[in-house]
């Protein structure tokens, strides 16, 4: 598996035919689904439902499912208490990939796998198949990189994680986010990671999931895993 992440540290800077594709963005019909996770093991959903999204229909199938799909608000349950997330509304393609994925079930089998205290807390992935074989059912893409200085790195702002290896476009992870955790903010993240949302409430529970002991990956000794749903 891939894995994807913000490389950066506290204080570095490095770090066939139309209409067949619009036919086939009307066409798609995606149920939600809900995931039951055996510890490690493999979804017991059928994921074919899924349509696979190719790179080269990903800007076109994002805007119109943003347009069928205009929520913005998501809440993060986790076994230390809930979060409520805000999604900007300009960041167009990274709404609506994380709506769709919210809606999917695909972070239900995820966890925060990378907790750097004072800095980051990132989720949207695991060790388990479930999650390995979601990304194979949802497509093979990255998202086009929308940052703006409109969404600077403050504290509590959710950006998009990204392939730091020959990346040089900065496009994003469509499966992994994180929550800035710095008290006076991560500006050294802007421009190569998207901003494409807030936390409005629960920031106490981001700090405690910040607050887990990790190995030396920075991956926490205890898994935290996530049930995201749509807010109100």
């Amino acid at each position: 598996m891939i894995l994807f992440s913000c490389k950066e540290t506290k204080n570095n800077t490095s770090v066939k035919n139309e209409s067949e594709k619009q036919e086939t963005i009307k066409q798609e019909v995606e149920e939600p689904i809900v995931v039951n996770i055996p510890s490690n093991g493999a979804s017991d959903r059928d994921l074919s439902q899924i349509k696979f999204v190719e790179q080269e229909e990903l800007i076109p199938f994002l805007k119109a499912y943003g347009k069928e799909n205009t929520e913005r608000i998501v809440e993060v349950e986790t076994d230390m208490g809930v979060f409520t997330i805000q999604l900007y509304p300009e960041p167009i393609l990274h709404r609506a990939n994380f709506i769709r994925l919210v809606k999917l079930g695909y972070f239900d089998t995820t966890v925060f796998h990378r907790v750097d205290d004072n800095f980051v807390v990132q989720g949207g992935n695991s060790d388990r198949m479930a999650t390995y074989e979601f990304r194979k059912a949802v497509g093979d893409y990255l998202i086009p990189n929308e940052s703006t200085p409109k969404y600077p790195h403050n504290y509590g702002e959710v950006s998009a994680a990204k392939y730091a290896e020959q990346n040089v476009s900065n496009a994003s992870s469509p499966f992994e986010f994180f929550v800035v955790t710095k008290p006076d903010g991560a500006y050294h993240l802007d421009g190569d990671h998207t901003v494409f949302g807030k936390v409005i409430s629960g920031m106490d529970v981001v700090e405690k999931i910040d607050d887990l002991e990790t190995d030396g990956s920075e991956w926490p000794l205890t898994n935290i895993g996530m049930d995201l749903s749509i807010g109100q």
